[in-house]
């Protein structure tokens, strides 16, 4: 059930993007906003009413990112865009949406890969750790999100002055950066606070069982550690991705996630348990974010570099 709604959720992404890409959040936040809605009123009606269990869920779901695509694509129609028309795209534009989402798809592959085998590792230390391991990287992963407008916000707004009409690296693309990564800092150290604080002051929310509280206590030095940092690097993979220095965001993404396996390999076999797995996920974090923030202060970097030859302006057309 959930699988027939694929094709309106790429569609959806797309045209999300799209709106983005424009400085527009509010046609976006206004189609997640009646989704949401439709989701839960579905999932009450469908599931407590109707005794559809699980698949009444799964219905609910689907048509609520049907919705969702279809307001999305409604949203660029409005901006004078023709989102519904169809064509079959040139072997040029082919070659150049690949060119622009391989190394993006490299990179997403590593991160999730690496998340992956982190919860491999723990899986195979027992029941009792899993349980601890799946409340706390569940919630860093609730914290990470509120850092993604930081990337959304240097994607929108980064391009136009890197590589548009209004490009000028010194005074607005620096200071635009620089402004993220200190919303960023601001944003890791309260998060961290409130992350790291939940579960160590409220565990109950989350379990009663004792010996699962003790194993993820265990881990919130770490926990605090890695969180604290995560908003910055968002920003700072979000300029380069803005600035299409996109061989290096996929080779050091690629090259973090191959250092991390090894890293939680060693620890496994050491058996320093589930800490030594986060504190490998610590330094996954600050190995992301050095080599970000150096490629970024570079002389050779998008923001100092003044070459813009292989970004001419130029009439775009949908493909």
């Amino acid at each position: 059930i959930r699988g027939l709604a694929w094709p309106a959720v790429l569609t959806g992404w797309v045209a999300q993007s799209a709106s983005l890409g424009m400085k527009d959040s509010w046609g976006p936040l206004k189609a997640l906003v009646v989704a949401s809605a439709v989701n839960g009123i579905g999932d009450i009606v469908l599931c407590r009413f109707l005794g559809y269990g699980i698949a009444g869920a799964a219905w609910a779901t689907m048509a609520s990112q049907v919705i969702a695509a279809y307001m999305m694509i409604i949203n660029l129609n409005q901006k004078g865009y023709n989102a519904f028309a169809i064509s079959i795209p040139l072997p040029s534009e082919l070659l150049a949406i690949f060119e622009l989402a391989a190394p993006v798809f490299v990179m997403m592959m590593s991160k999730v890969a690496f998340f992956t085998l982190l919860t491999y590792f723990a899986t195979s230390m027992g029941t009792i750790t899993l349980a601890a391991h799946q409340v706390m990287i569940q919630t860093l992963m609730m914290c990470t999100v509120w850092g993604e407008p930081l990337a959304q916000t240097a994607q929108s707004f980064m391009p136009e002055f890197l590589y548009g009409m209004n490009r000028n690296l010194a005074k607005l693309a620096r200071m635009l950066l620089k402004s993220l990564v200190i919303i960023g800092a601001i944003l890791g150290v309260l998060l961290a606070i409130v992350g790291t604080s939940v579960p160590w002051l409220f565990p109950n929310i989350f379990t009663p069982d004792k010996v699962i509280i003790q194993e993820m206590h265990k881990v919130l030095v770490a926990y605090f550690v890695a969180l604290i940092v995560t908003p910055a690097i968002l920003s700072l993979e979000g300029t380069l991705l803005a600035g299409r220095d996109l061989k290096f965001v996929s080779f050091s993404m690629s090259g973090c996630f191959s250092l991390g396996a090894l890293a939680l390999l060693l620890v496994s076999g050491k058996g320093y348990g589930l800490p030594g797995c986060w504190y490998v996920l610590v330094g996954f974090q600050w190995t992301r974010f050095f080599l970000a923030f150096q490629r970024l202060l570079s002389p050779t970097g998008i923001l100092y570099s003044e070459n813009v030859s292989k970004h001419q302006l130029e009439k775009l057309k949908a493909a």
